[in-house]
């Protein structure tokens, strides 16, 4: 089966694109999804040097645009990226909760597998601050079980409240050392984001006002400033509502290489679903559907975790970070939080770097925009064009993206390796 390649990418800047008449409680649109998703899509054709007419597919993930916007069919606005080159070509929506990026890529790899594209564009976007904080819940809650979950205001930090008992239970870890663990994976995250010039807490931002860059940092905050948002959990635990878009141009990796381009081939994918119901699981304190996807996108790229220079995970919440380190490989089961403890993973690491990006929890998470995000972010530092922190010590050859749709439910699992 012949492989496919990244040949350019472009992330836009991550952020709260609305402003709030605090009288009438409206907001305005500073930024539309349309715009983003324009400006994603021209970002990669630019930097991809590909003309929209040689285009032959555009793939658009995005989770919820009907409930955030009122634009459901978004699909087909991808058009107006460049109505000349892209009009009578094929475009195709997909969601899949927090992880649907990732599966529009995935649709577009195997429409290109296939032979039937050529170049495909995937377009990943979200605009989420339309809302209030009860609507944005409420639009979250969807992509939950919603019988026994949503529709029992059982929001997200609920549902991963459940792994983070789960896992610090099982591994019989006390509550003061587990808390430390999980707030020295949000100030890893600080301290990435504040480098990274696209990211919602970027230089200048909330992390950076508060010297929110240690794990004692973050400790020492206030209740009223920390809260408990579903017991262990606490505000800085969780990720943040975000809007942004990403992109990524794809073709078979034979012909890529002929284009004398920056081409990094996606050499391996993973896509495993979990059982939607939490109450259906047999366990609650790690990700068995995660670690299934990972197995399958190592085999296939026939690699092992010690081949891999850098990650981006999916951080929605901090105990998802520890989760998906030790579903990656890179730490014994149980033992995450203590090697996050110990300093590692960061962009000093000598293995491997998580979440230079700053991830979900710096970052932001665009929910439909996130598993694009991850695959052009990575692109761009296997290329030699880092946004943001770099690893210090060596330059990298493979990274991974490990995407997460719903309460650990879809997940999507990529190795990207540098060919030149």
């Amino acid at each position: 089966m012949s492989k496919t390649s990244i040949i350019g990418a472009y992330n836009s800047k991550f952020g709260s694109f609305v402003t709030r008449d605090h009288e009438t409680g409206l907001f305005t649109d500073q930024k539309s999804i349309y715009e983003l998703i324009i400006e994603a899509g021209k970002g990669a054709l630019l930097d991809a040097e590909i003309s929209a007419k040689d285009v032959d597919g555009v793939w658009i993930g995005s989770f919820a645009p009907g409930l955030f916007t009122n634009q459901e069919h978004l699909g087909a606005f991808a058009t107006e990226i460049d109505p000349e080159g892209l009009r009578f070509k094929s475009m195709t929506r997909c969601e899949a909760a927090c992880a649907s990026g990732s599966v529009a890529l995935y649709d577009a790899l195997y429409a290109v597998e296939s032979g039937r594209v050529n170049v495909a564009l995937v377009v990943g976007v979200e605009k989420m601050h339309l809302l209030d904080t009860k609507g944005v819940t409420h639009v979250l809650a969807t992509c939950s079980y919603w019988p026994e979950e949503g529709a029992k205001s059982v929001s997200f930090p609920f549902l991963f409240a459940e792994y983070a008992k789960g896992y610090k239970d099982h591994y019989k870890i006390n509550i003061a050392e587990f808390e430390r663990m999980l707030a020295t994976v949000s100030a890893l995250a600080y301290r990435n984001g504040v480098d990274n010039p696209l990211a919602q807490f970027s230089k200048g931002g909330h992390s950076d006002k508060l010297a929110l860059f240690t794990a004692d940092a973050i400790l020492e905050l206030s209740p009223e400033n920390n809260p408990i948002i579903a017991e262990p959990l606490r505000l800085h635990d969780c990720s943040l509502v975000t809007d942004g878009s990403a992109a990524v141009v794809i073709m078979k990796t034979e012909d890529a290489l002929k284009t004398g381009k920056r081409v990094v081939e996606i050499a391996g994918i993973g896509h495993v679903n979990e059982r939607l119901p939490v109450s259906v699981r047999p366990n609650m304190y790690d990700l068995m559907a995660g670690k299934e996807a990972v197995r399958r996108a190592f085999t296939e790229a026939k690699i092992t975790i010690a081949d891999v220079d850098l990650v981006e995970v999916h951080d929605c919440f901090t105990i998802n970070q520890i989760l998906c380190t030790e579903a990656l490989g890179l730490s014994e089961d149980g033992r995450a939080g203590y090697d996050y403890l110990e300093g590692r993973f960061a962009r000093t690491d000598n293995l491997c770097a998580v979440n230079l990006s700053g991830g979900l929890k710096a970052k932001g998470h665009p929910v439909g925009a996130t598993g694009v995000s991850m695959h052009a972010l990575i692109y761009k530092q296997l290329i030699g064009e880092p946004i943001g922190a770099t690893i210090s010590n060596k330059i990298p050859a493979v990274g991974v993206s490990f995407n997460v749709g719903g309460s650990a439910v879809t997940n999507c699992v990529s190795v990207l390796r540098r060919l030149q």
